[in-house]
């Protein structure tokens, strides 16, 4: 029936549900769409990496062939056309020729193992690229998998990150599901997994299968019957994280080629690793110079005896050794030496015997590299204490700190600590101690001992009765004396001999034993030390010589200088009072030095010339003794006989310099030449060098002459001395002095020239008077020989009287 024929649905406003043909097909058009989205992501990351490469690529090219970027890409693709290569692998062999780094050396390697391979140097440069690209370890995960490991059979990688406790964090990974990620994003510290044997292992660990292994990882249940290889990466022997790469198919048996291949892939994550979530990784050696400061102050507040060792890096970036960087107040070397001898030096350098057979080297590598505590107690440690073999008990700890590596060495007990004073001792001392059963023969000896007689330890020990024999026969009645004294009156006793080594070395050895008896008085054994004492005998010796030496040479001295004052004497007696000549009168005053060995080179000279004229001079020859002496002497007779010729004292000067710098042995001198004429009172004086003369005028004035030039007698071979005239009048003093009556060690000459003028200045009495006040006051303290001459003004026709 019409009517009752029913509407569509959608005629009737019924909203018509889809069939579940119609969903299905809906589905599988949305997961198309999403795998072809999924496929163009990739692909886009892929030619993204490619062209990182490509334009690193270009960069070399321009940096070797001064192009332009457009010239430089058409460069690379002409080479990539004409080389029958893709434009990718021309890329990446010019980035490997110009990088010269570990990945160019493992593409190389494995091209010339593998004919046919697809590019080794495209897969490793592309996810290189990828990695330098990435902001973190996820990322870093999938571009090692998509360019490196897929094209090698890998489905899934796993990057992890070691914990300073032995802990696993998974810091990124590909090819498992979320929920595989998530039930393994953290493995607890003692629980075995691949990843963990290569954190042990410190070396890429090889699994053919999974099952084989017998250790739950990671996806164990999707690829349990596959293989897997785990690698330990990091910088500088220190390892950061483990990559494990898995294989859905058993591995062969041996690592084969592709071995340096994944541990190059490895390398590559250790630098996201090393700030993976925002967390600073610890500093490695070298690093923060305020942080390790803080460390040392650390480990200076300890209670314990600790070091910190600092690890050093081959060219490589390959641990080597680590240098011990400080060691506080309470570390004791077990070899008994200064912090300062060690502090600085290596570990093996240091302790090579504790590095070799306690395996203390290893230990500490081994925390260093995993950040696993190691502790142990009664290790033996054993070190060279110059070149004797010592070894002791010690609790070691040993933890990783920013890098470093902190080790605290503790001798166990006060027995210890003791024995090894003593050991310290006999060495220091050469001591070595004995111990002789009598009744069973059995013979003891240290370690010590044996270095004395020159023997390997591994000697048998002599008999006292065989000392004679190793003994300078001179010494053979002292040897019979000490042994009947030991071995048959039993009383202690000692003896020194000359110790005759199978290697022809000599010893100065001292011998002390005691006798031990039992209850009844019988010789049970005999026990002592013997002492090397050769430095002391040769030392004594030494002194002796150097006795009979300083007496020799106090003699000679004293010979020297008896001579030089003989002669000083001889040549210029002391003035006894005033010398009266024509027109003056003159007085000297001479003052020797304190101590007889300064006996000084200081003279004067007054002579009447045949022309009328007086002769006044007043010199100082540098240097004390009898050369000194000598000096003076040549140097005032040699003016003597040039004053004869009528020149003045400019003339004299010059001809007495020559006379100082041919004729002398290497003299030198100052001096100060005058002549008095008497008729005129007139007066031309010249200076060598030496302290102009004071004149003090009969109004009580006082002055000092001027500075005029001339420089020292001696020196030079030729010089030009100045000279000047001073008018005199009756009644005036001329007072000529060395630098022995002012010169101090505390002020200026100038100062003590002035302080002089002043007393002289002041002073009112005669010529005799004036003299000793001036020696009276003389505020000297160089303790040189002193001379002072005064000249008084008279009239001509004026007797000779003594004016005070």
């Amino acid at each position: 029936m019409i009517g009752d024929e029913r509407l569509p649905a959608e005629d009737q406003g019924v909203p018509v549900l889809p069939s579940p043909a119609e969903v299905s097909a809906n589905l599988a058009r949305l997961a198309d769409t999403v795998a072809r989205l999924r496929g163009e992501v990739d692909h886009a990351h892929a030619v993204a990496d490619g062209r990182g490469l490509i334009e690193l690529a270009k960069g070399v090219l321009m940096e070797r062939l001064h192009c332009t970027p457009s010239d430089a890409a058409k460069q690379l693709e002409s080479l990539a056309e004409r080389s029958g290569m893709t434009p990718l692998e021309f890329a990446a062999d010019v980035v490997g020729e110009a990088a010269e780094d570990r990945i160019t050396e493992v593409t190389q390697e494995f091209l010339a193992r593998a004919e046919g391979e697809e590019s080794v140097a495209v897969r490793l440069r592309t996810a290189e690229s990828g990695v330098l690209a990435a902001g973190d370890t996820q990322r870093v995960a999938e571009s090692i998998l998509e360019h490196a490991l897929r094209p090698l059979g890998a489905t899934a990688v796993a990057v992890w990150l070691a914990g300073p406790d032995g802990s696993l964090t998974l810091a990124g990974s590909a090819g498992f599901s979320a929920e595989e990620a998530a039930r393994w994003c953290y493995v607890p510290p003692g629980v075995a997994t691949p990843a963990r044997s290569a954190l042990l292992e410190r070396d890429t660990v090889w699994f053919p299968t999974l099952a084989g292994g017998g250790l739950p990882s990671i996806g164990q249940h999707t690829l349990s019957g596959g293989g897997r290889v785990t690698v330990p990466t990091g910088t500088g022997g220190r390892i950061i994280g483990v990559v494990e790469m898995c294989w859905p198919e058993p591995l062969p048996p041996e690592p084969g080629r592709q071995r340096r291949q994944l541990e190059a892939l490895a390398e590559l994550c250790a630098h996201t690793l090393d700030t993976w979530d925002g967390v600073v990784a610890p500093v490695a050696a070298g690093g923060s110079g305020d942080f390790l400061g803080e460390l040392v102050d650390f480990i200076d507040g300890l209670h314990d005896p600790a070091v910190l060792l600092s690890p050093c890096v081959d060219g490589g970036n390959r641990l080597s050794d680590f240098r011990i960087h400080h060691a506080n107040v309470r570390f004791a070397d077990p070899g008994g030496r200064p912090r300062s001898r060690i502090v600085g030096t290596r570990l093996l350098e240091a302790y090579p015997l504790a590095a070799e057979e306690s395996g203390l080297l290893d230990k500490i590598q081994r925390v260093y590299a995993t950040g696993e505590p190691f502790r142990a107690d009664s290790m033996a440690i054993t070190t060279l204490v110059d070149q004797v073999p010592l070894t002791v008990l010690t609790d070691v700890s040993v933890t990783r700190f920013a890098g470093n590596v902190l080790l605290i060495l503790r001798i166990q007990d006060d027995a210890a600590k003791l024995a090894v004073l003593l050991q310290h001792a006999q060495r220091l001392g050469r001591i070595g101690g004995f111990e002789e059963n009598v009744v069973t023969g059995v013979i003891t000896w240290n370690t010590e001992l044996f270095s004395l007689y020159g023997l390997p330890p591994n000697a048998t020990p002599l008999s006292l009765h065989e000392l004679a024999t190793h003994a300078h026969p001179d010494d053979a009645q002292a040897i019979g004396r000490f042994l009947r004294a030991v071995l048959h009156h039993k009383r202690p006793s000692s003896t020194a001999f000359r110790l005759q080594r199978s290697d022809g070395v000599a010893r100065h050895i001292r011998v002390v034993a005691e006798p031990v008896v039992d209850a009844r008085g019988e010789l049970v054994a005999v026990r002592g030390a013997y002492q090397d004492v050769s430095s002391q005998h040769w030392t004594e010796v030494a002194l002796a010589a150097t006795r009979d030496r300083l007496a020799e040479t106090e003699q000679e001295a004293i010979e020297r200088n008896r001579l030089a004052l003989q002669l000083q004497h001889a040549i210029m007696p002391p003035a006894k009072g005033p010398i009266d000549m024509p027109g003056l009168r003159a007085a000297v005053r001479y003052r020797p030095a304190e101590k007889e060995h300064l006996v000084g080179g200081d003279w004067y000279d007054a002579v009447a010339l045949p022309t009328g004229e007086v002769l006044l001079c007043v010199g100082d020859v540098a240097g004390h003794g009898i050369d000194a002496a000598t000096g003076m002497v040549s140097l005032r007779n040699a003016l003597r006989g040039l004053a004869a010729t009528g020149a003045g004292p400019a003339q004299l000067l010059t001809w007495l310099n020559l006379v100082a710098y041919h004729l002398t042995d290497h003299v030198t001198a100052t001096a100060v030449a005058a002549v008095y004429d008497p008729a005129h009172r007139k007066l031309r004086w010249a200076r060598a060098g030496h302290l102009p003369p004071i004149v003090r005028h009969r109004d009580g004035t006082a002055t000092t002459l001027p500075l005029i030039r001339g420089s020292l007698l001696g020196a030079v071979r030729d010089v030009t001395y100045e000279e000047d005239e001073l008018q005199l009048a009756e009644g005036d003093i001329l007072l000529i002095y060395t630098d022995g009556l002012i010169e101090r060690r505390d002020r200026p000459v100038q100062d003590s020239v002035s302080r002089l003028v002043t007393l002289v200045d002041g002073h009112d009495g005669g010529l005799e008077h004036q003299l000793d006040t001036l020696l009276t006051y003389s505020t000297a303290d160089t303790d040189d020989d002193t001379c002072v001459v005064g000249i008084e003004v008279l009239t001509v026709s004026e007797p000779a009287r003594t004016r005070e």
